[in-house]
């Protein structure tokens, strides 16, 4: 295998990283809509939007306190 596809590997999203991309991209308009999926999505973006700032409050404080 060359390095150049082991690099390419190594960052590859997968499932986990694919969902990220797709929660935080405009909705497909031709797919069906309710208010239970809507909330849904609302809710895993303030989600994950408080556990990238838990991360990064974390971190400052573990490098600078």
């Amino acid at each position: 295998m060359s390095e150049k596809n082991q690099v390419k590997e190594f960052f590859k999203l997968g499932a986990v990283g694919n969902y990220f991309l797709r929660v935080f991209k405009k909705p497909d308009p031709n797919a069906p809509s309710n208010i239970n999926l809507r909330l849904m999505h609302g809710i895993n973006k303030i989600s994950i939007l408080i556990f990238l700032f838990a991360v990064i409050f974390w971190t400052v404080k573990r490098l600078f306190f």
